[in-house]
């Protein structure tokens, strides 16, 4: 078997901004397998100053694993548990080359037999109110009726006043509501600012207040009017024994799972297994990955028995995306009959 990389900046359409920076473009390195038969293709997204990837170090290791797969050798998984990106695009690697009719079809469903869309939420980037305006009519003209806001870096009264104006014209029946703090609040403030945003039927916030605080977090999700979602909190998280510890201690509401950021599909079934048996929630979301990670992911949450709306509607935020099947037709994402992967993509960089 023979084992290659390649890079590609993604360029955003409009820069996406959170309340830890504002994104115009952003990298992704793709690890391609190939054998006498077929190929299989991962890719590697680091989202700086969020991955736990050392972004200098990602070609190193990733030379490292192309080194070990074409002598043959078996990749030792746990030895790149702090590069949980390169974990991920070697595992995809490996389902491609090892699976279905292409190496796009990774695994079973009546989404990837495209059969059956994975109903999503529409995401808000932060802006002022005229531009978070804006996306939301967007979003809620195209069909959607869950939106994720992004929340944090604007005057927290500007935040208050746009969600009451959302919910003056949509019920809580009409439209549910996410929000997604990334870590924003200040741990003092934290309570209050929840307590406010309450008014508003919220089904739930991500991260309030910056991860590896578990003492307060644990606070927070015991005395949050709000249900709270962990994201930030369960990267580098790597041991079983302290997935657990984590759980047990903060026991959060919901979790949000990026398997770019956990280590893969393995990982993240494990945090899945450890949730499920605490009645604790989970959706996954993407890492802004590219139509090929995020095909993966939603691939591999399409064979879960998971009702939520899942975070997957990234695929449009880029302007050269690669080609795929992957569309959203309304609130869904889906896998259309009579698209294709543009192979000339990844022949002309291999």
């Amino acid at each position: 078997m023979k084992a290659s990389f390649f890079r590609h900046t993604l360029n955003f359409i409009m820069p996406g901004k959170t309340s830890r920076d504002v994104l115009s473009k952003k990298d992704s390195w793709f690890l391609v397998l190939k054998d006498a038969k077929s190929f299989g293709i991962g890719e590697c997204s680091i989202i700086p100053g969020l991955s736990l990837d050392n972004i200098h170090e990602i070609e190193l290791k990733l030379k490292q694993v192309c080194n070990a797969i074409s002598k043959g050798e078996q990749i030792n998984y746990e030895s790149y548990n702090q590069f949980p990106a390169v974990k991920f695009a070697i595992e995809t690697a490996h389902k491609g080359i090892e699976g279905f009719d292409t190496p796009f079809h990774l695994f079973n469903s009546d989404f990837s037999n495209n059969e059956k869309g994975i109903p999503i939420n529409g995401l808000i980037w932060m802006g002022d109110i005229t531009f978070m305006k804006k996306q939301i009519k967007s979003k809620l003209d195209n069909g959607f009726n869950c939106l994720k806001l992004k929340v944090g870096s604007l005057e927290f009264e500007s935040e208050i006043n746009l969600l009451k104006n959302l919910r003056k014209e949509f019920s809580k029946k009409d439209l549910e509501i996410r929000l997604d703090a990334n870590g924003a609040f200040s741990n003092e403030t934290a309570l209050e600012k929840l307590k406010r945003l309450s008014d508003f039927s919220i089904h739930s916030i991500e991260q309030p207040i910056k991860p590896k605080q578990f003492s307060e977090m644990a606070k927070i999700c015991e005395l949050s009017p709000l249900p709270i979602a962990l994201d930030e909190e369960l990267i580098g998280v790597n041991l079983s024994s302290e997935r657990q510890k984590l759980l047990d201690i903060i026991k959060p509401d919901f979790l949000i799972l990026k398997p770019s950021l956990l280590g893969g599909f393995k990982d993240s079934n494990e945090w899945i297994h450890f949730a499920e048996k605490r009645n604790i929630k989970w959706w996954a979301t993407s890492a802004l990955e590219s139509n090929v990670g995020l095909n993966a992911i939603a691939q591999w949450v399409a064979t879960k028995e998971n009702n939520l709306r899942q975070g997957l509607g990234t695929g449009m935020l880029f302007s050269n995306n690669i080609q795929s099947p992957l569309e959203t037709e309304g609130d869904e994402l889906v896998l259309k009959n009579d698209r294709s992967w543009d192979l000339n993509f990844f022949n002309k960089n291999i």
